[in-house]
């Protein structure tokens, strides 16, 4: 976003030439995204002593079909694995994950014991992930 911050404050003239939009190179996006993903699973994954094999779902951000495909096949996750909600929403950017894991757990696919891994990429080209176990309190 070229304005609007700290640099170059909000003003008449920044409104009028519409510099308080996001702007973001696709394809540069893309190879970023479809790398990361993998490379955040390899590690918790490795981590935790785990295969993509022992995941019960897949939790990606969803700010594009193309990408989480790309990204799945590269992981080998099966996609009958992955909670995708794009198809009815869109990118809501961090809001997509939390209504993903709502919509699976109120749809009844979520139970206690499954082992879920989220992976997330955002502005900036900032990342995270985590594997946690589904639990009740």
């Amino acid at each position: 976003m070229p304005a609007g911050g700290s640099a170059i404050p909000a003003s008449h003239e920044t409104v009028e030439n519409k510099m308080h939009f996001a702007r973001m190179n696709g394809q540069e996006i893309f190879k970023f995204a479809t790398s990361i993903i993998p490379e955040v699973g390899d590690r918790l994954l490795g981590e935790a002593g785990l295969r993509y094999e022992d995941i019960d779902f897949f939790v990606p951000h969803q700010a594009n079909l193309r990408i989480i495909k790309t990204a799945i096949k590269r992981s080998e996750i099966p996609l009958e694995k992955t909670l995708l909600n794009i198809q009815k929403y869109g990118n809501m950017s961090a809001a997509c994950i939390p209504v993903a894991l709502s919509e699976a757990e109120l749809e009844g696919k979520l139970k206690a014991g499954d082992l879920v891994l989220m992976i997330a990429f955002g502005a900036g080209l900032t990342f995270g992930g985590i594997l946690l176990r589904w639990g009740r309190s």
